[in-house]
């Protein structure tokens, strides 16, 4: 195949797709790099409409596959039903410092297949609270920079939602949300009533509720509410790289798809002052291969994005390429998902709903909005919902088949609400990641070692998150209430970001206001590496506004000659 392009684009995933797409849109013969499989649209989902019955081992993995997969079997959505859609432990070793659970998807698409979907915008508070408040740096953009890349991406990948007007989780172009059931309704009143400046908003999810002609245009229909969607949808109703960026960067003719690609590194001119190209090992033949581009852009996925400029060395660079501050892989920052409470409700024993739902109920976050007035800094969002408990069987002694059986089980049981926390961590030098000095992969290539754990402000915020879910569960009207702190390690939250973090000052990052390397300025980095600070709000949404933008002006640099 061809060896030079004007654009290389290192990653598949949900950033990776988005670089694709708007270079080539702009006319840029564009290279994507895969280390995994191909993966088609509709024709690579093999479980998308199988039947319970019809997995062998009803949805769940052998003790043996457990035992030798301890992390990837962890994972949220992970099943006999979306297993082909991982990684096992074995297939990327890594090395663990501290306990940290990564969780990887290695195919064209990567984990835009099996992602989460929520999709909230970062406020102003998110960009300006980490420079204000003092526990970090200040970001090189604010919310008015990334607002109109928001509504490009919104358009084009559907997001359903509603306009509530919340300062703390700004409104987007939304397609209609899906319905509050009755418990919801009644939880959205009751913590409006007794909770000032909390507000319980339907969810804002990548979903195509009422699709438009746009989502047409790229082959996509409604969304049936399956909620089968990490198996793949084929109908393409919820985002992924499979079925919309991709397709639609490949309809330009300026595409280049090569899977089965290890990146081993960057490769740097001394002279030029440039990167040219990247080196890339065939994963099945282990060839090496040097493809040329004047403009690449590394989508890995955050820790891997980390991986690939650490081992990219040379004169110039000894310890990473753009590493000038000696903090590349420095700053790794994460999700906090170990707060959840639980509570049961009565009262609305008469009523149901109908169909599924393929979103949650989002409580905006309410802590250090405007000034830093908790013990610790930063904030959360909460995932909730109203649900009716499903009754699985009898008591002993009491008939387990037949008629009364199936009776008792078509019966539902009582309303329930369930909350859980997505929290903000504070970006810290020593949560880090760095090359392992003895130990190599499969491919040669030096072993990533996670070095990232929790701190005081994460206890303090997990405690807070606790007490406010009961003292709200509680005005609510639920009893018998559980809270828990499932002490689980980094990782799971699978929001890992930063170690190539953006900045106004190459002292203290290692990018720009446009994602660029300070010290090798054709060489862009959109993934979660680039991510200052972690803000509360789920984040893919947010790289797919900045890659958006940082390709459009890439593009713009390379029409004008400038890179």
């Amino acid at each position: 195949m061809e060896t030079a392009f004007d654009a290389i684009v290192i990653g598949s995933g949900i950033s990776g797709g988005w670089a694709a797409k708007e270079l080539c849109e702009r006319g840029l013969k564009t290279l994507v790099l895969e280390r995994g499989r191909d993966v088609k649209h509709i024709k690579d989902y093999p479980t998308a409409n199988m039947h319970p019955w019809e997995f062998k081992h009803r949805n769940r993995m052998p003790l043996a596959f457990k035992e030798a997969n301890p992390v990837i079997t962890k994972a949220a959505g992970f099943g006999e039903d979306t297993a082909h859609f991982f990684i096992k432990d074995e297939d990327h070793p890594y090395v663990q410092e501290k306990p940290f659970d990564w969780i990887r998807g290695y195919q064209v698409g990567g984990k835009s297949l099996i992602w989460g979907r929520a999709c909230q915008r970062w406020s102003d508070n998110e960009f300006k609270a980490p420079g204000r408040d003092g526990y970090g740096i200040s970001w090189p953009v604010g919310y008015a920079d990334i607002a109109p890349w928001y509504s490009h991406v919104e358009k084009f990948i559907g997001v359903c939602g509603n306009k509530d007007g919340i300062e703390a989780m700004p409104d987007g172009e939304f397609l209609p949300p899906y319905d509050f059931n009755c418990v919801e309704q009644h939880m959205r009143d009751t913590i409006r009533e007794h909770f000032p400046g909390r507000h319980v908003v339907q969810g804002r999810w990548a979903h195509l509720s009422e699709p438009k002609q746009i989502h047409f245009d790229q082959g996509r229909g409604k969304c049936l509410t399956r909620t089968l969607c990490m198996r793949g949808c084929p109908y393409g109703a919820y985002f992924s790289s499979n079925s919309s960026t991709l397709p639609w960067a490949e309809k330009t003719g300026n595409l280049t798809i090569r899977p089965f690609s290890v990146v081993h590194s960057i490769v740097y001119d001394e002279k030029s002052g440039k990167a040219t190209g990247v080196k890339v090992i065939d994963s099945t033949t282990k060839e090496e291969h040097i493809f040329n581009a004047r403009i690449i852009f590394a989508n890995a996925s955050s820790l891997n994005t980390n991986l690939i400029l650490l081992n990219s060395i040379s004169n110039r660079f000894p310890n990473g390429l753009g590493n000038d501050s000696g903090l590349l892989g420095k700053f790794i920052g994460f999700h906090i998902y170990r707060g959840s409470a639980n509570g049961r409700i009565e009262g609305f024993e008469d009523k149901y709903f109908y169909g599924r739902n393929p979103t949650e109920c989002i409580i905006a976050n309410y802590r250090n909005l405007y000034k830093h007035d908790m013990d610790f800094f930063g904030g959360y969002t909460i995932f909730t919902g109203g649900y009716r408990e499903r009754v699985h069987g009898l008591p002993d002694g009491e008939p387990q088949f037949g008629a009364e059986f199936k009776e008792a089980v078509s019966k539902p049981g009582n309303w329930r609400i369930y909350m859980y926390m997505q929290g903000e961590t504070v970006p810290k030098k020593n949560n880090q990641v760095y090359l392992s000095k003895d130990k190599k992969d499969q491919w040669g290539i030096p072993l990533l070692v996670t070095d990232v754990g929790y701190d005081e402000n994460d206890e303090k915020m997990v405690a807070d998150f606790l007490k406010e879910s009961r003292l709200m569960l509680e005005k609510v009207g639920c009893k018998d209430i559980s809270t828990h702190d499932n002490k689980q390690a980094p990782g799971l939250d699978i929001h890992e970001m930063g170690g190539v973090r953006m900045g106004k000052n190459p002292a203290d990052s290692l990018l720009n206001e446009h994602n660029q390397l300070h010290a090798c300025k054709n060489v862009f980095v959109t993934d979660g590496a680039c991510m200052t600070s972690t803000g509360n709000q789920s984040p893919s949404i947010l790289y797919m506004a900045l890659t958006a933008r940082a390709a459009a002006y890439a593009a713009d640099q390379f029409k004008n000659g400038r890179l």
